[in-house]
């Protein structure tokens, strides 16, 4: 499949889930504001994702950045499809977070952190690092020394993202339930954006011009140190609150494990580390090209159904149509922009030379 095929897909799929979204909010509208949360939180660790990874290698050098470098930059450039992506869930936080309704916020401690104006602020804080970020690392990228470029701006670009990254996700998916607190939460959504954009850079590579033998097992090592970093991180969560069984924090785990969702989270157990971990632990996979492709095609679907996982149990209702909508729509979308980013006059050389 070509670029321009791939493209015209991508466009298809995400003006079919679009429109589907948008006859889904019209004739069930209560269930449209977690179905988009859910795509939208899904979608942002893409470029967020990238972003972070740029900023790692200008530190740590490798050929595993060089490699994935456009395939990084395209995803990057996906980020603003998050202002009018935002637009819907500001319209109606109230059907979201509970902190936002009146009778539910005079009796939460916390308050003075979970209120409108505060959190309207700290929106726009993340709008400024995140834009502002993107646009010094395209700048960097087109510097005479991007190398040099990019490793200066790296330590105080990763600092501010982890920070608004950890506040963001905290914001859009902890705060479902106001009373639920987990100090390892940021990290958890932090290494999961990592391992998406990992995955749909090394998928993306490995569809088209794969790096050779050596980069590729660099890539699959990578692959398989954030897929245990990811697991780590949200084991200890889960057995620090079974252990703890506070009423604060059992209900978060009592509502997405209950039903179907208790089916969901051994899905994703398996699709997001026990497979990946076994597959990538041999040497043979790491090298091989369909190896990687189908183990990060697997950590893409089980970050698409973590996301779910997340998000949709806290609406009080059962998995729709409409929540594949919305993941298709804004994804299909967004695939369609990296595709496309290559043609961009603003992207470096080494981005628009795979066009």
């Amino acid at each position: 499949m070509t670029r321009r095929q791939g493209e015209l897909l991508a466009w298809t799929v995400g003006g079919v889930g679009l429109v589907a979204t948008l006859v889904g909010w019209i004739v069930a509208p209560s269930a449209f504001p977690h179905a988009w949360l859910a795509a939208v939180t899904v979608w942002m660790g893409w470029p967020l994702g990238c972003m972070g990874l740029l900023l790692i290698h200008a530190l740590t050098g490798g050929r595993w950045g060089e490699a994935i470098r456009p395939q990084l930059v395209a995803g990057m450039v996906t980020l603003p499809l998050l202002l009018p992506a935002l637009i819907p869930l500001m319209t109606m936080l109230a059907a979201l977070y509970p902190w936002v309704r009146a009778d539910t916020a005079l009796h939460l401690d916390n308050r003075f952190y979970l209120n409108l104006p505060f959190f309207a602020g700290r929106v726009v804080v993340y709008m400024v690092v995140w834009f502002g970020l993107a646009e010094l690392i395209l700048r960097a990228l087109r510097n005479p020394a991007p190398e040099v470029a990019l490793a200066r701006l790296a330590p105080p670009g990763l600092m501010l993202l982890a920070i608004t990254v950890s506040y963001a996700a905290i914001d859009m998916t902890m705060s479902l339930d106001p009373r639920f607190v987990s100090s390892v939460y940021g990290l958890i959504e932090i290494s999961e954006m990592g391992l998406l954009a990992l995955s749909v850079s090394m998928f993306a590579a490995a569809l088209g011009l794969p790096p050779d033998e050596s980069t590729m097992h660099s890539l699959g090592r990578l692959l398989l140190g954030l897929v245990v970093l990811w697991a780590y991180l949200d084991f200890m969560q889960v057995l620090i609150v079974w252990q703890s069984d506070l009423a604060s924090e059992a209900p978060w785990y009592v509502a997405r494990t209950a039903g179907g969702w208790g089916i969901t989270a051994a899905v994703i157990a398996a699709g997001h580390f026990v497979l990946p971990f076994f597959a990538l632990i041999w040497p043979q996979t790491q090298r091989s090209r369909r190896g990687i492709a189908s183990v990060a095609a697997l950590l893409v679907l089980s970050g698409v159904v973590n996301g779910w996982w997340l998000v949709v149990p806290a609406s009080g209702r059962g998995f729709g149509v409409l929540d594949v909508m919305a993941m298709f729509g804004l994804l299909g979308v967004a695939a369609a922009f990296a595709l496309r980013a290559p043609l961009l006059p603003m992207m470096p050389d080494a981005v628009r030379s795979h066009a």
